[in-house]
């Protein structure tokens, strides 16, 4: 049975070795899947292709000794050959998160094949139009943000004349009522904002740092993720 037809970003986890504080990134994302995080994403810019691949294979194999792997989806940043690579070894990654100047989503949706999960991160400053126009057949998600500013990710929410503009909980209310296909939000998320970002309608959160670099990231993950179950909005 594929995910991508009962997809769960409700509590989605970003992770890569730059983010872990030197700690092994198969043990945080067990650490978060067992703390009830839904959906886990591989990203990292600094490491080569087959360090990215094992790590996805880790990735595949802590989500399954969890007991979860059908029901927590594990998904690759941007790397269309990494993913292709690790089901040719038999790994199971269910899909890829693109941002709208990578990989186009056609091209992924082509070799991935229908059951596969394609996440696409809409630039900030075309978000709302891009929602209205875009068509999101070939799509399951769009990630948003940034909420506040982010050292994850300097650039999330670069604006076309370099600055950074951080969603409020009035716009991201506004996206989720628009947007045709789910939506997930992040940058710069902390336990604090979960019950008003809940409340907005979104379909979930993104985080990296505030698991990825807790000092106790199963506790982290696990507040995050009872935050969210108890403030989300129930869609009719």
């Amino acid at each position: 049975m594929h995910l991508r037809k009962r997809l769960d970003i409700s509590s989605y986890f970003i992770v890569g070795p730059e983010n872990t504080k030197g700690r092994p990134v198969a043990q945080i994302v067990k650490d978060a899947v067992e703390a009830g995080f839904t959906c886990v994403q591989i990203r990292s810019k600094t490491v080569s292709a087959r360090e990215l691949i094992q790590l996805t294979r880790q990735a595949a194999g802590v989500i399954a000794e969890t007991g979860k792997s059908d029901k927590v989806a594990l998904l690759v940043d941007d790397r269309l050959d990494v993913v292709l690579a690790a089901r040719k070894q038999g790994i199971k990654v269910d899909g890829i998160h693109v941002g709208q100047s990578d990989i186009p989503v056609e091209v992924c949706r082509e070799y991935l094949g229908e059951d596969s999960i394609v996440g696409l991160s809409a630039r900030t400053h075309e978000l709302f139009e891009y929602i209205k126009t875009a068509d999101v057949s070939r799509i399951d998600y769009f990630g948003a943000g940034p909420l506040h500013k982010t050292k994850t990710k300097p650039d999330c929410g670069l604006d076309v004349d370099g600055r950074v503009i951080t969603r409020s909980f009035a716009e991201l209310a506004e996206l989720a009522r628009l947007s045709p296909i789910p939506v997930v939000v992040g940058g710069g998320v902390k336990l604090a904002d979960i019950p008003p970002l809940a409340k907005t309608g979104v379909d979930g959160f993104f985080v990296v740092s505030a698991v990825a670099e807790a000092d106790d990231p199963k506790r982290e993950a696990s507040r995050l993720a009872e935050a969210w179950k108890a403030n989300r909005l129930s869609k009719k």
